[in-house]
């Protein structure tokens, strides 16, 4: 990867997987934000854009299908490339119908989390 920082925002209903992934994630040189569902991610992306959302599937108040629906409405965050974090059986499905670029099945180790990331940002990702 590029010696150049990436803009990441974090939404995850799980408080302790959230400042995990975050904390790591800025370990790694990267500018992180977080949420703890879509409604609040929206808020996040008011003059913010970020290079890649790790969204996780299922969350209160507005999951990953009606912040996609509404992100795009908006018009807001339209490059980033979206890598869906989720527990759920058919992440397949989920990852075609949100147009996510990769998916990550709960549980997973944070290096897994690391390395989609960095694939995301390779030249070939």
């Amino acid at each position: 990867m590029s010696g150049r920082q990436k803009r990441i925002l974090v939404v995850e209903d799980d408080d302790t997987l959230r400042e995990t992934l975050t904390e790591i994630l800025r370990d790694e040189g990267h500018e992180v934000r977080a949420a703890a569902h879509g409604h609040e991610a929206l808020g996040q992306l008011d003059g913010w854009e970020p290079n890649v959302i790790l969204l996780d599937l299922m969350m209160p108040r507005m999951d990953a299908f009606a912040f996609r629906t509404r992100q795009r409405e908006l018009g807001i965050a339209a490059g980033a490339r979206i890598v869906v974090v989720s527990a759920a059986r058919d992440l397949e499905s989920a990852v075609e119908v949100l147009g996510a670029d990769a998916w990550i099945a709960k549980p997973f180790r944070l290096v897994e989390v690391v390395d989609a990331v960095d694939r995301l940002f390779s030249p070939t990702g």
